[in-house]
């Protein structure tokens, strides 16, 4: 009779400490997951973003990559963009991005428990948990070429680099794929000239570049 007691009483004591950890989890998980989302998110914008700057501060000249045709009375008559250097640099950033968010994900990052609160005086308190990430998929860029006029005989021309790739986020008890994009301005210049009756237009839809994290493959496009 005693031995059944301390049996229903140990039974009674799992249960309740099971529907506690399930309540627990169902509450703070969320939280959690939104937390460790906007980190990993903030973080890998940082590395992608930094190659950026990197790769086209050093590779990339507008006058050595775009080339302006002008007819005699100047007229802009053609803008011609050398896609083999563009893709080049993207394929650059876009293998050196990959490079750099596998060695973050292996690490990932520690984020105070008391940060989940959203209190400024228990942020850094309590103890740890650690987020960890890879990424999925295809790391992809793509140039986005904007004209706009800047005034008499004077057309600005900004060029944007585009980029999306997905991750998963890695908790010890859930995992969650988000894709992150952004854009990122690489260029602006003004192109003195007259400007011509039809817009002129710059077709960058063959530069970019895709890379495969799966395969490590390179796949232009």
């Amino acid at each position: 009779m005693v031995k059944a007691k301390i049996l229903l009483l140990f039974l009674i004591i799992i249960l309740s400490f099971n529907i506690l950890i399930y309540r627990l989890d169902r509450a703070i998980t969320p939280t959690v997951m939104a937390v460790a989302d906007a980190e990993i998110r903030a973080r890998c914008l940082e590395i992608i973003n930094r190659e950026l700057v990197d790769e086209y501060s050093k590779q990339f000249s507008y006058n050595d990559i775009i080339h302006v045709d002008k007819d005699n009375e100047g007229n802009i008559v053609l803008l011609q963009a050398d896609t083999i250097k563009m893709n080049k640099i993207a394929c650059d950033v876009s293998i050196n991005s990959q490079k750099k968010l596998r060695e973050f994900g292996t690490y990932g990052i520690n984020i105070p428990f008391g940060y989940i609160f959203k209190n400024n005086l228990l942020a850094y308190l309590g103890p740890t948990f650690t987020v960890k990430m890879e990424p999925v998929g295809n790391i992809e860029t793509k140039y986005i070429s904007v004209f706009e006029s800047a005034g008499i005989n004077q057309t600005r021309h900004k060029i944007y680099v585009s980029f999306k790739t997905n991750l998963r986020i890695i908790l010890p008890m859930k995992s969650n794929e988000v894709s992150v994009v952004n854009e990122v301005p690489i260029s602006e210049t003004i192109i003195v000239g007259k400007i011509p009756n039809t817009s002129v237009q710059l077709d960058l839809d063959n530069a970019g570049f895709k890379l495969n994290n799966d395969k490590n493959k390179k796949n232009p496009q």
